[in-house]
């Protein structure tokens, strides 16, 4: 195919004319010949999509900036399967505010519309743009009904009774007023929180002066909202003027991205936002289609985004936002200083918020019957593993070793049913002993018969999940059987290529990385893992303390006891004055000195 030395829009298409990939280009020539005369240097995902590829149309557009909007367009209307994909972006909600009528109302809408109103968003989700809602109606009582207001009712509804509606319906209210309200509103939702704050005071110290107090009343309590507001605000900023800061976590063929806007030099919120499709994509790729996808649909663009990394074709993207904002826009990857420690911020929050979103996608109902469903037939297990038991052992070269038992009910923690085990009978780094210990000691009570019915330790469990390899599920095969419980099947999942071993299968089970069944077995593992961690860290630095003490003559059980009662820890005690330390019950000013001393 002759492809045109101009700039453009690429369509990649399979046999069947389905869209593979839809792509930008300053020359469409050099691009699309790009990918097949240096297929060694591109990387797996582009790869397979060129192994696809049986056609290949093109627009040409009279620049690169505006190939870049037919190309979002484009994304936009096909979703094609090798493009990174803004999860829903055809429906983000907005905030609108129709300032034209002459009751302006305060609605959610899903369109963006060039008809004279107030946009603001995109939000992630209907449920962030209503708590959204409810944090600005609880200060400013807008109308939140869409009544014809020709003629006055005789009364109000209950909105204006819970104070969250100022009730224009029944003239209680101006037009003046009333649009004073929105103009607030607004002001408020553009992060120029400490305009309102002069505007309220304004209007609260014109009704005192006219001896309106119930109204100057009700005019104090905005003004305090609008503070704890900007109060929690100014907890959350380090940076000033007005500018956007974008980071991703990226998660197998998906990532998780967040916006956090930054107005008049404070935090005035953050949104985020699920890409599709980036599995073995570099950084850069990923966070240039977001930055034009999100902006693409954004009903407002501040003169500076600060991004985690750079974008490809910066200067065009600038351009193009720059024609969006009127003004000049920039992008910038901050290095150091404050920006810096913004987007250091946004990357530690978007890293719990994706841990927040893998937890949710598997813990829905139909995700985990999947996942049970898949662990059943893929172990061969003869039930549903219902309840599974995952086992881990952590130690440092053989000291103050513990174990852990976490259980699982119907692919959830139940963690009322954990355990924990401090090694008693392994004084040498042994895993493999170690959890034999770990098993012989959770299943003694079931075969001596020691627990009752009601019992935890009674239940017998559909799977037992073992962190480690072949040689850890070996380990534990006898001691179930010593135990009485050798029906119950027994599995290992080994962390450096996810391998899961099972008894009489002499090739482990590979599952593939989006697989339910293997993402719910590395939830049980990660907490088995988290659990033992955290008991040994615990034991660690109780062993810590006391080794500190129990170094000083003259304090025995009882005095280390009062010590860390009364300071916590041996660092307050080390910090405490000797006035402090006197005051500690059973100790005297000679024994207080050699604490000095010695700490």
């Amino acid at each position: 195919m002759q492809l045109p030395a101009s700039p453009g829009v690429y369509l990649m298409k399979d046999t069947q004319g389905n869209i593979l990939y839809i792509g930008k280009a300053a020359t469409l020539q050099h691009r699309v010949r790009s990918y097949f005369s240096r297929t060694g240097n591109l990387d797996p995902k582009t790869r397979r999509m060129v192994a696809r590829i049986a056609d290949i149309d093109f627009f040409v557009t009279a620049s690169e900036e505006e190939a870049l909007v037919l190309e979002l367009n484009l994304i936009k209307r096909h979703s094609p399967y090798y493009n990174i994909r803004l999860k829903d972006d055809k429906t983000f909600p907005y905030l609108k505010i129709d300032v034209d009528e002459d009751w302006p109302r305060v609605q959610i809408t899903r369109r963006l519309e060039g008809n004279g109103g107030r946009y603001f968003g995109p939000f992630a989700s209907t449920k962030s743009i209503r708590r959204a809602l409810k944090v600005v109606k609880d200060i400013f009582p807008f109308r939140p009904c869409s009544k014809n207001l020709s003629r006055p009712l005789s009364r109000p509804c209950l909105e204006y009774d819970l104070l969250n509606c100022s009730a224009p319906c029944t003239g209680a209210i101006t037009r003046e007023e009333y649009a004073a309200i929105i103009k607030q509103l607004i002001l408020f939702l553009e992060g120029r929180q400490e305009t309102v704050i002069k505007q309220l005071e304004n209007d609260m110290k014109q009704a005192s002066e006219s001896l309106d107090y119930e109204k100057a009343a009700k005019i104090r309590d905005r003004i305090q909202a609008v503070k704890e507001v900007v109060k929690w605000q100014k907890m959350a900023t380090i940076v000033r003027g007005e500018q956007d800061a974008i980071a991703f976590a990226r998660d197998r063929d998906q990532a998780y991205a967040q916006v956090f806007f930054v107005r008049g030099g404070k935090l005035i919120g953050r949104e985020g936002f699920v890409l599709q499709g980036t599995r073995s994509v570099a950084d850069g790729q990923i966070m240039t289609s977001f930055v034009k996808q999100f902006y693409n649909s954004a009903s407002y663009i501040p003169p500076l985004i600060l991004l985690q990394f750079p974008v490809e074709g910066r200067a065009v993207i600038e351009n193009w936002l720059t024609g969006k904002r009127g003004s000049k826009a920039r992008i910038r990857m901050p290095g150091r200083g404050a920006k810096k420690q913004l987007i250091d911020i946004v990357s530690e929050n978007v890293a719990r918020g994706l841990q927040q979103l893998k937890i949710k996608q598997i813990s829905s109902p139909a995700s985990i019957e999947a996942a049970l469903e898949e662990i059943k037939e893929k172990l061969d297990l003869s039930v549903l593993p219902s309840r599974m038991e995952g086992y881990d052992i952590s130690n440092i070269q053989g000291r103050l070793a513990v174990g852990s038992m976490v259980v699982f009910d119907k692919g959830k923690p139940k963690t009322a049913h954990y355990r924990r085990f401090r090694i008693k009978t392994v004084p040498a780094a042994d895993d493999y002993a170690m959890l034999r210990e770990v098993i012989r000691r959770r299943f003694g009570r079931f075969k001596n018969g020691t627990s009752s019915a009601a019992d935890s330790w009674a239940i017998l469990p559909d799977l037992i999940l073992i962190d480690g390899g072949r040689g850890h599920l070996n380990s534990v095969i006898d001691v179930m059987d010593e135990m009485g419980v050798k029906s119950v099947p027994v599995a290992s999942i080994a962390k450096e290529n996810e391998e899961i071993f099972i008894p009489k299968r002499i090739k482990p089970i590979i599952l593939p990385h989006t697989s339910p069944g293997l993402q719910l077995l590395q939830r049980l593992r990660d907490e088995a893992h988290r659990f033992a961690l955290s008991y040994h860290h615990h034991i660690h630095k109780k062993s810590s303390l006391a080794s500190a003490l129990d170094s000083i003559p003259g304090i025995g059980p009882r005095r280390k006891r009062n010590l860390l009662r009364q300071f916590g820890s041996v660092s307050a005690i080390k910090d405490a004055t000797l006035e402090q330390l006197t005051a500690t019950d059973g100790l005297n000013i000679n024994i207080a000195r050699r604490i000095k001393e010695y700490l």
